[in-house]
């Protein structure tokens, strides 16, 4: 359990007297906060909430602790902007997860702009490559750039931009073997695939066009589980791949890729996102990277709507609950 983020929670919810407005203060789901709730009274072995359908009550044990824990909770926050705030001149390490795309094509160019501004603060990036987001992938690290639907995780997620997947290749495979003219024709090309960390492999490639839904389930003698080692592929004539236009817009711009079938729109298109801990809402550099990030994908999504197309209105697709097998097998 964490601790800490529990005694927020209990301290939110008994100020609020609802679970519900205790999880709208730190941007979390309201059975997160029952959850860890929950978890302190079972630690403490006592009741600190009575609930009722009226809202919450402290009890006199929660009355006791409350009593007890904000002014300790106070004294955090206060430490916290001695640390983060714009005054303070401390040396800090802020741990960025970012899928590979990405870090390679925008964000590793983008840092110095950002050391400029803050000369103190030591970048640690690493590498993360998921649809999905749990937990786990949250320890040790203060913000993580999603490229998909992290879903349900304890964290508050800020979007960042939206994405339109497009269907490219090297201007040499298709020298070679054809360009293709309608979305079904690329049943006949290799398409390198990647497989999700814990989904399907996504060989479903669903588009819309003049308002009519297709979809075609494409194969490729490789399957990867990045979608960097699919660009590589790509990128050296190995077949045809789909990219969210943000990450290979450099690739497509420099002519290395050669966008086809711009006239249908990607219906699962995956958004971009910031994720970080509730807590770090107070935390200046925190917020401030995240609005770095924001303002290094603004302008190459404007980019992208110019050469590629608006961002498409999408929402999850349905194979995305699935936790195996391809994403072509996902009822439909």
């Amino acid at each position: 359990m964490d601790k800490l983020r529990a005694l927020n929670y209990f301290v939110a919810a008994a100020e609020e007297g609802s679970f519900s407005a205790a999880a709208r203060r730190f941007d979390v789901s309201a059975p997160a906060v029952t959850k860890l709730v929950s978890a302190l009274e079972r630690e403490l072995g006592v009741k600190l909430l009575d609930r009722s359908t009226q809202g919450l009550v402290l009890t006199a044990h929660g009355a006791q602790y409350l009593e007890r824990c904000a002014p300790l909770l106070a004294q955090l926050v206060d430490a916290d902007r001695a640390l983060t705030g714009p005054g303070s001149r401390r040396s800090r390490t802020l741990v960025v997860g970012a899928p590979p795309l990405l870090s390679r094509a925008l964000l590793v160019p983008a840092l110095p702009q950002w050391h400029e501004r803050h000369p103190r603060v030591h970048i640690d990036l690493r590498t993360v490559d998921f649809l999905t987001v749990k937990p786990a992938d949250a320890r040790g690290v203060d913000v993580l750039v999603a490229l998909g639907w992290p879903g349900s995780v304890d964290l508050v997620q800020r979007p960042l931009a939206k994405s339109r997947l497009i269907i490219c290749a090297s201007p040499l495979y298709w020298r070679r073997h054809g360009v293709p003219r309608q979305l079904a024709d690329l049943a006949s090309h290799d398409c390198p695939l990647v497989r999700s960390p814990e989904g399907p492999v996504l060989d479903l490639w669903r588009h819309t066009r003049d308002g009519v839904t297709d979809e075609v389930a494409v194969r490729g003698w490789l399957t990867c589980a990045s979608r960097d080692d699919v660009l590589q592929a790509v990128l050296h004539g190995q077949g045809v791949g789909r990219f969210a236009d943000l990450s290979v817009w450099s690739f497509v711009r420099d002519g290395l890729l050669q966008p086809v079938l711009l006239d249908w729109e990607s219906s699962d298109s995956p958004p971009f996102s910031a994720l970080f801990r509730p807590e770090a809402r107070r935390d200046a550099v925190v917020q401030d990277f995240v609005s770095f990030l924001a303002g290094v994908l603004a302008p190459v999504e404007a980019r992208c709507d110019e050469a590629f197309g608006a961002r498409p209105s999408v929402s999850r697709p349905d194979w995305y609950t699935r936790r195996q097998g391809r994403a072509s097998q996902a009822p439909r």
